[in-house]
């Protein structure tokens, strides 16, 4: 190429061709790949949900959504995963600690254990679980006189949406704790630190992130957990009824747009819900980790 080319302001044929190429090999066939796989899977079957729904209208789907045994069922299915969510997120980060710092007997076991629940079948636990705190089971016989009754009770869908959901905090913390840095805590100590105040000054700003994204992970799988929850909650309506529970009998009853007024109530509010969450988490890491 000659000097006159650059001259009179023409830009030689190899450096636009550099310049249509993308940075990402093969980003457009990836990314239509994506979407598709999206649409499929995901975006669709929801929209589908929301288009039969939107032909009750919002007096009609209010009208489902608003009576008693509605409600009640939402607030037991949203208000147990929460409460399941907020109990792993405690015991599940203390689980992760104790596999990360401690060396004990039968401990690969006890890290195995940890996953059962991924790969127990739902209805296997649900059984299990009704077998152990029934009355006359080898938990519930020694709870009952106590006057604590766990099966067929809204206690038992708290007990079973817990269950599911260790897995999902334990698994989240675990590599965060592996990886933080003890010089941090032993610098903490050597400063004058105490115990509590390296916790939540050092090695819980490492970990809350973590912690809340295993909390999303653990409340999104509870909201909607169906077979580890019926043999145990007893399903009474109003008192121990989830809200799958409820969509499966108006599709059962050929009410589907009562069912799907239900799911999409359910969508609305799990998607609020987890917004929150992934904004706490994003604020979290932008005041202890620096990252976006």
């Amino acid at each position: 190429m000659s000097p006159t080319v650059f001259a009179q302001g023409h830009t030689p044929r190899i450096a636009r061709t550099s310049a249509r190429r993308s940075v990402i090999p093969g980003f457009g066939l990836t990314l239509g790949y994506t979407l598709l796989y999206l649409s499929l899977i995901v975006l669709i079957p929801l929209a589908g949900v929301f288009y039969k729904s939107a032909g009750l209208g919002l007096e009609g789907i209010w009208a489902i959504i608003s009576t008693p045994r509605v409600l009640a069922a939402l607030k037991l299915s949203f208000g147990a995963a929460l409460i399941g969510a907020t109990i792993n997120a405690v015991f599940g980060t203390l689980i992760a600690w104790v596999f990360v710092r401690y060396t004990f007997p039968g401990k690969r076991f006890f890290d195995a254990i940890i996953d059962l629940p991924f790969a127990l079948p739902t209805a296997v636990a649900g059984i299990a679980l009704t077998a152990l705190y029934a009355g006359n089971g080898w938990i519930g016989q020694y709870l009952e006189p106590l006057g604590i009754k766990v099966a067929y009770t809204p206690l038992g869908v708290i007990v079973a949406c817990t269950f599911i959901g260790l897995p999902f905090v334990v698994r989240t913390v675990q590599p965060v704790l592996q990886d933080a840095e003890q010089e941090l805590e032993e610098a903490a100590a050597s400063l004058g630190a105490n115990r509590w105040q390296t916790i939540t000054r050092v090695i819980l700003p490492t970990v809350l992130p973590a912690v809340l994204t295993g909390y999303a992970l653990a409340f999104a799988r509870a909201v909607g957990e169906y077979g580890s929850v019926i043999f145990i909650a007893g399903n009474l309506p109003m008192v121990s009824e989830i809200a799958p529970l409820l969509i499966i009998i108006k599709l059962e009853e050929f009410d589907y747009a009562g069912a799907t007024a239900v799911a999409t109530a359910m969508l609305i509010l799990s998607f609020f819900l987890l917004l929150v969450i992934n904004a706490l988490q994003a604020w979290a890491r932008r005041r202890h980790g620096g990252k976006p």
